[in-house]
């Protein structure tokens, strides 16, 4: 039997995935938990692998991974609905990942990657690996993976344009290109580089350096004119904070 710990801080996350695992007769569930509890579940437990989700409070993923590094670790799957959390994921050299919402094929072909990793005797994510993405990471990501359709285009930061608000949805201009990320924007304001980011008002957050022209409106308003054309509205409220990222970032682009 092949051994599985969840972690996630969600009870109704960790029950699906409890129920998923318990149709394979070749898996059996030895706990659940949420990440503050992992690190002490694993080690009583011994799990063969890892069900971890990457945003959680308290101790997140990258918190459990790193507690877990210094021992043994098992094979590490995560789970986690934040496409820009998916590559770093991939640095750990994790034996996969599974983007929220996920389907039953998609977590069937999951568990067969861990039956093959385990039988062939390579049940393990190499501690070294964990350990490098630990001394890699970044305070606000260089890139972040947008789902398109059957495939996970990479979009750089640096390359961002401008991003607004579709309801649940975060619609990121950049390079001339339109992508619908699932994730809101106040989670983004929260992981971009302040010091580049600017929310310019409710729906739209902007990459101070494709600023080309500000031209002022009625009562403190302003239209921000972006290198490609685009016209972004600045709210009278952000315009100090605008002009102070604009002066450090220096001229506008021509």
């Amino acid at each position: 039997m092949i051994r599985a710990l969840v972690v996630d801080d969600e009870p109704l996350a960790r029950e699906s995935l409890r129920l998923l695992i318990a149709r394979d007769p070749e898996f059996t569930v030895v706990g659940e938990c949420s990440g503050v509890d992992a690190p002490r579940l694993a080690g009583e437990t011994k799990p063969d692998v890892l069900f971890l989700d990457i945003h959680m409070p308290e101790l997140d993923g990258f918190g459990v991974v790193e507690q877990l590094a210094e021992g043994d670790p098992p094979l590490i799957v995560f789970t986690t609905a934040y496409d820009a959390y998916a590559l770093k994921a991939f640095d750990v050299y994790a034996l996969d990942y599974l983007l929220k919402p996920f389907d039953d094929g998609r977590f069937a072909e999951t568990l067969a990657r861990i039956k093959q990793r385990v039988q062939s005797g390579a049940g393990q994510t190499p501690p070294e690996k964990l350990l490098q993405l630990l001394d890699s990471r970044e305070r606000h990501p260089k890139r972040i993976l947008v789902r398109v359709r059957d495939k996970i285009v990479v979009v750089r930061t640096a390359d961002i344009d401008w991003i607004e608000a579709a309801d649940y949805y975060a619609s990121i201009h950049s390079g001339g290109g339109t992508f619908l990320l699932r994730e809101t924007l106040n989670d983004l304001e929260k992981r971009l580089d302040p010091e580049r980011f600017l929310r310019v008002h409710r729906s739209a957050i902007v990459n101070v350096d494709r600023v080309r022209e500000i031209h002022p409106l009625f009562r403190g308003d302003c239209t921000l004119v972006l290198t490609d054309g685009t016209q972004v509205k600045l709210s009278r409220t952000r315009r100090g904070e605008f002009e102070r990222l604009f002066r450090s970032s220096g001229s506008p682009q021509r």
